[in-house]
């Protein structure tokens, strides 16, 4: 095969939503797609991006439900992406081994298991045994994150923008769903999360019943990953041969596309899988470049991509775990009737701007990371100022900052991939994806103990200044 150039232009892009021929190629190109893949392929790894990913946001929304208000939210967040974390820097060295109907079993009944946990302990029990449930399904999430994306080896490249897409809508869906059943329907807190314990089932409904299995039931025995030359070799046509022919040089919008996973490390995980694979069938044993090579790499990486990946994840999640719980109103100016409303409203008005901005690369890029960045930062400044000086009048107006929030995160994940494919030499992309995607992890764990000390902080300054309302939500 012919090394691909070190830089690909961009492909034409589509007209801005509300023109004259916009939807009619919006719907072109969406029927293209279904056409051209297998559609149970694209709804099933549509379902494991969601399914995956929504508890992680389920919980994030409950999280002053979890540990009421004397307990910083950043608890929440540490307990609910260190294990998930922990679990993709160790497992892709043996989680190979076992079968995936075996994985998905396990990851399914982890989730559960910890959403049950968390259900069923009393308010008046230890934060510790809910975290401990939060715990077990990071576990899961982070499992099911490496072996989905291995998956995708065995069903094309589209099989990974279903996967990315899913992972994007999780966050949308996962944080209205939280604020429908327990604002709109009325349900209590421990009935929404036993509701929420229910839906890795379709987890399993989607790999034993609507996934076609026949390529994965062919693999190796070993479990290891099977060529694609081999896959070639053995008559493997059609769709198969077409998804890999142009796997291996996948256009820009199009990467930009598969890599709107929330968490960390998700598009590197997808290349990582398909690079290793070329490692092999070339006789060249991965990871053989050197540790000094990488470094020098990583360090040249550091102020064009990471560091503004890494200030915005910094700023926006502070803003979600440590802020955001103190933004609040007297209850008579609000849409609201409690207290403890406000807090998961902001999650999803926030998760509405990531998935809005994450999908928005096929017709809007941004080149300059560091704008939007120090953008996000003057956010966090902002919203903290409030928090102290309540001087923003009206809740309606923090809406619109924390909608604008979400949208600037979700533009600097999205946009800095798509700027490492289109800008990195593609002998260095795949590490490049995995160096840089250490910043939005970094992020978020610097993030959780920031947000822990801020709320403390601002919640007691405020208590001071005659404004008790933090102390008014009850888990």
């Amino acid at each position: 095969m012919n090394p691909l150039p070190s830089r690909r232009p961009m492909p034409p892009l589509l007209p801005m939503p509300g023109s004259a021929s916009s939807w009619a190629l919006f719907r072109a190109r969406a029927l293209e797609i279904w056409h051209r893949t297998d559609a149970s392929v694209l709804i099933a790894f549509w379902l494991f991006g969601l399914i995956n990913n929504v508890l992680y946001v389920i919980i994030l929304s409950a999280a002053q439900d979890l540990v009421g208000a004397n307990v910083p939210k950043g608890v929440v967040l540490l307990a609910d992406v260190l294990p998930s974390f922990l679990t993709k820097l160790i497992a892709p060295y043996f989680i190979h081994r076992v079968p995936y109907s075996v994985r998905i079993l396990v990851f399914a009944v982890l989730s559960s298991s910890g959403m049950l946990l968390v259900a069923f302990t009393p308010p008046e029990k230890s934060v510790a045994i809910k975290m401990a449930g939060v715990v077990l399904a990071s576990f899961s999430s982070g499992g099911g994150e490496l072996s989905f994306l291995g998956l995708t080896h065995y069903y094309g490249n589209m099989s990974l923008a279903a996967w990315g897409s899913g992972t994007g809508g999780a966050g949308l869906i996962g944080a209205g769903l939280y604020v429908l059943m327990t604002e709109w329907v009325g349900w209590t807190v421990k009935k929404s999360l036993l509701v929420s314990a229910s839906l890795p089932g379709v987890m399993l409904v989607s790999f034993f019943g609507v996934l076609p299995r026949k390529r994965l039931n062919g693999r190796s025995k070993k479990g290891g990953y099977e060529p694609v030359a081999s896959r070639q070799e053995e008559g493997v046509v059609g769709q198969d041969v077409e998804d890999e022919e142009f796997g291996r040089d996948i256009p820009t919008a199009d990467a930009a596309e598969s890599l709107l996973a929330p968490g960390p490390g998700v598009a590197a995980t997808a290349y990582h899988l398909d690079s290793d694979d070329a490692s092999v069938s070339s006789g060249k044993k991965p990871g053989s470049r050197s540790f000094l090579a990488n470094l020098r790499r990583s360090r040249s990486l550091f102020f064009p991509y990471m560091l503004p990946l890494l200030l915005v994840y910094i700023a926006e999640y502070t803003i979600n775990q440590g802020v955001s719980p103190t933004l609040l109103f007297p209850l008579e100016g609000t849409p609201f009737s409690e207290f403890r409303e406000f807090y998961p409203f902001y999650g999803f008005l926030y998760q509405v701007g990531v998935f809005i901005s994450r999908s928005s690369t096929p017709w809007f890029r941004i080149h300059h990371l560091y704008l939007p960045s120090f953008l996000q930062v003057g956010n966090l400044v902002l919203l903290t100022l409030h928090a102290l000086l309540n001087f923003i009048p009206s809740v309606y107006i923090v809406f619109v900052v924390i909608f604008w929030e979400g949208l600037l995160g979700g533009a600097v994940y999205v946009n800095t991939f798509a700027e490492i494919m289109e800008n990195v030499p593609v002998e260095e992309r795949e590490f490049s994806l995995g160096a840089t995607s250490v910043s939005d992890s970094g992020g978020i764990c610097i993030a959780g103990f920031l947000g822990m000390a801020v709320e403390v902080w601002l919640c007691d300054w405020q208590v001071e200044h005659g404004r008790d309302w933090c102390r008014r939500i009850k888990a």
